[in-house]
């Protein structure tokens, strides 16, 4: 029988094994090598975690001590709604641990602590050629029709 998916707040202690899926989840969308992510992003990311002046939350999925994925999140006012929103920003999973509810599971704790800090709303951004990820997305969530307009600087 296959040991349960553990689904918890990051700790401190988690930076060794959070920091390849966080290297995952930024190579799959083409941050690596000569685009990776700088260092101090990586750290500020990190410590946002744990500081409760910041929004940003992460979940990570976890099963005989091995971290299989990670979810981060936040919470942002709206015009629309006195209810905070939650973005569910970055999800990712190890590719031998997707097709196993792993994703679903991140995604479940996420709408959790959504419900629980009174949102009305989750919703998140995925590339339109991320197939494998949104047939799981249909599943769980109304594809809403939106585009996304952008602007770099």
């Amino acid at each position: 029988m296959p040991s349960p998916i553990i689904v918890r707040p990051i700790a401190r202690q988690d930076f060794d094994q959070w920091l390849p899926l966080w290297d995952g989840y930024n190579t799959f969308y083409g941050r690596s090598g000569e685009t990776a992510l700088p260092g101090e992003i990586t750290q500020m990311t990190w410590s946002r975690f744990f500081d409760a002046y910041e929004p940003v939350h992460a979940l990570v999925a976890e099963s005989e001590g091995q971290l299989l994925g990670l979810v981060h999140y936040l919470f942002h006012r709206s015009t629309t709604a006195i209810a905070p929103n939650c973005y569910l920003q970055d999800l990712f999973t190890t590719q031998a641990s997707r097709g196993k509810g792993v994703g679903r599971a991140l995604i479940e704790g996420v709408y959790e602590r959504a419900q629980a800090a009174g949102s009305g709303r989750v919703y998140w951004l995925t590339h339109e050629t991320n197939h494998t990820a949104m047939k799981l997305y249909d599943k769980v969530a109304e594809h809403s029709g939106f585009v996304v307009y952008r602007k770099l600087f």
